[in-house]
């Protein structure tokens, strides 16, 4: 049976897979490809995820590597028809960037998600009216960047997260300057309250959900090296996943786990500089009524 993780989650797996039965049979990438008659190339871009494999080229290589088990072969057949379909959010291509919908391929079958931020809310937990004004062509009317591609995938993210049936466990941590930066004032003055108070609302109602702040008497801690970051977590084999926020174009994807392991230790210790959850949430309420008086 496939995943049912996506297209990108069962892509990785099924390489994953690939891989390590191809190490577990003795065979280097260009023994490989000399036996089946391959460009050298080819099974380095398939191992690699920069092409998709066809079923007779997987029945190839299973039947090379001395892959007899039926229930196995059918099994990386079915994650190999999975990762040929299409996403839900491949719709975007060409209007938002490709290391950014990868990211949320891999969100999409996330088992436990964990993310930090430095600036804003996370995008899992915005509102609309509050993701519109983080758009560089929001302008100084509501509602002018709704329908931009920006938006409405964090929409749809978040759309696609709660109608999941298997729905992850998400770790949320801010730096208290972002319940504090007033976004949007100046053309919609209450949209700061709103969010804090959704964001508490969704705390205290999904079980799911952990929220922290780390609060101002924290002083410099790791997080306030990055702009934000996620980590990935999935059942089964596939190693956590890393992205990394920061200005267009300077995003990054990772998943070696050597520099993984370095965030998962930075989200350690963000972790022991915050406050508790339910100290946290008391926090942005006492944040929000403040903003309500400004």
């Amino acid at each position: 049976m496939p995943s049912g993780q996506g297209p990108v989650v069962e892509s990785a797996l099924l390489r994953e897979e690939l891989v390590r039965s191809r190490k577990d049979a003795g065979y280097t990438q260009e023994q490989v490809a000399v036996a089946l008659e391959w460009h050298p190339s080819k099974l380095i871009r398939i191992e690699g995820g920069k092409t998709g494999i066809t079923r007779v080229d997987l029945t190839a290589l299973l039947v090379h590597y001395g892959v007899a088990s039926e229930s196995k072969q059918e099994r990386l057949q079915e994650l190999a028809r999975g990762a040929r379909s299409q996403g839900w959010w491949t719709g975007y291509r060409g209007m938002l960037g490709d290391q950014y919908l990868t990211f949320v391929g891999y969100e999409s079958g996330a088992s436990y998600l964990r993310n930090y931020h430095s600036a804003v809310f996370p995008g899992l937990l915005q509102l609309p009216d509050y993701a519109e004004v983080l758009q560089p062509d929001a302008g100084s009317e509501p509602g002018v960047a709704l329908n931009s591609p920006g938006v409405r995938l964090k929409l749809d993210r978040q759309r696609h997260l709660a109608e999941r049936a298997d729905q992850p466990r998400c770790h949320y941590i801010v730096d208290e300057a972002v319940l504090r930066r007033q976004i949007g004032v100046n053309r919609d003055p209450g949209v700061q309250q709103r969010q804090i108070r959704h964001a508490v609302e969704r705390a205290n109602t999904d079980p799911r959900i952990t929220f922290q702040v780390v609060p101002f008497s924290a002083g410099y801690h790791p997080g306030l090296r990055v702009l934000g970051f996620n980590l990935l977590e999935f059942d089964g084999p596939l190693d956590d996943v890393l992205y990394i926020e920061g200005p267009k174009g300077a995003s990054q994807l990772a998943s070696d786990p050597d520099f993984v392991n370095d965030y998962r230790g930075f989200y350690a210790e963000i972790i022991d500089e915050a406050l508790p959850p339910e100290k946290s949430l008391e926090l942005m309420l006492e944040v929000a009524a403040e903003l309500d008086e400004t």
